[in-house]
């Protein structure tokens, strides 16, 4: 062998040193896999690479790191894998000019740059950019999960979701907000909890422009123009747009209450009830009307109060017609078609169809 480029990759202009070279090159570009490894399905360019994999699980790994203890089957492994330790990136990519300590790095960064998706699903013909994520994808085919958590015995089908799971046992949150000192257990937490210090919102509704920290809020804001209620009870078939308003709903039927007043043990099935009912015991009134200053302990108080100003009546019978300001009121009303009188004197037994003309009648028992 010379020193003379005497081989030349005509598809990428690679020259290379010796003949079987270009060959090899031009599979790891088409991303070809021409070579199998029956114990574990992974697949690689030429037979050379595969024998190399089959030795990984057959000969013994003599060459170790003398910094983490890793430890080779090969030497020239070794002085690859010191590169991670030395933080020595010798491959850099000639289009953004990021650096890589591994060739094959490198060669998988550029194809966010090619949009190159040479690894694609036999079964649904999703590509992929790296082989991968499509061993990864194939699970959500076969309902494979390896990884099981050797605490609760919960499966995963990816080893990263495994190691996040694992931060539930332990309690572990290594990534802390810089700001605040908040800590998460995952990455894409503290990048959310991050907004709020900002004030970004990068999701924004193409049909309203309102904008969201979270792609889990704006999907949810777009039921509102949709309609779409995709969470159904069980039990009485009532939908929901969000999920948290069925669990919500649930305590309706199950009678749950989780929510108790430290005061008096009034218990209540929301906490945002809890928290309106504790004002009862302080006096706080926090929500205050802007054109008179009469203040209120609910917001939903004050913003049925702000109607005796502007005269909004959004409740229409749809019987008559007739409109009202309160959604009560328009139940009481509508039992004026109906003939319906729910509330019953427990001392004489007259009905009522509403509960103001119930309090009026037992006055008459009382003198």
């Amino acid at each position: 062998m010379t020193g003379n480029k005497i081989q030349h990759c005509i598809e990428y202009g690679k020259s290379f040193t010796y003949e079987p070279f270009p060959g090899r090159h031009e599979r790891r570009q088409i991303g070809e896999n021409s070579s199998v490894y029956t114990q574990c399905d992974k697949a690689f360019e030429n037979n050379g690479y595969l024998q190399s994999h089959e030795r990984k699980d057959t000969e013994e790994k003599s060459y170790e790191c003398n910094q983490c203890g890793k430890a080779f089957a090969y030497h020239s492994y070794l002085l690859i894998h010191q590169r991670r330790h030395r933080g020595e990136k010798t491959y850099e990519c000639n289009q953004c000019g990021k650096a890589f300590s591994y060739y094959s790095t490198l060669q998988m960064h550029e194809r966010t740059h090619t949009g190159e998706k040479p690894y694609e699903c036999n079964q649904c013909g999703k590509a992929f950019s790296q082989q991968r994520y499509l061993q990864m994808h194939k699970r959500t085919h076969t309902g494979e999960k390896p990884y099981e958590c050797n605490l609760c015995g919960k499966a995963f089908s990816r080893h990263s979701h495994l190691h996040m799971h694992k931060r539930t046992h332990t309690g572990e949150k290594p990534y802390e907000c810089n700001q605040c000192g908040k800590a998460f257990s995952r990455l894409s937490n503290l990048k959310m909890h991050k907004r709020t210090h900002t004030g970004e919102k990068p999701y924004e509704c193409n049909q309203c422009g309102k904008a969201f920290s979270q792609d889990s809020t704006l999907q949810s804001h777009k039921r509102t123009h949709t309609g779409e209620k995709p969470y159904e009870c069980n039990q009485c078939g009532k939908a929901f747009s969000h999920q948290c308003t069925l669990q919500l709903h649930k305590r309706t039927h199950t009678g749950e209450k989780p929510h108790e007043c430290n005061q008096c043990g009034k218990a209540f099935a929301h906490d945002s009830t809890l928290q309106s009912h504790k004002r009862t015991h302080t006096g706080e009134k926090r929500y205050e009307c802007n054109q008179c200053g009469k203040a209120f302990a609910r917001h939903t108080t004050l913003q049925i109060h702000k109607r005796t100003h502007t005269g909004e009546k959004p409740y229409k019978c749809n019987e008559c017609g007739k409109a009202f300001s309160h959604q009560c009121t328009l139940q009481s009303h509508k039992r004026s078609h109906t003939g319906e009188k729910p509330y019953e004197c427990n001392q004489c037994g007259k009905v009522f169809s509403h509960h103001s003309s119930l309090q009026i009648h037992k006055r008459t028992h009382n003198g």
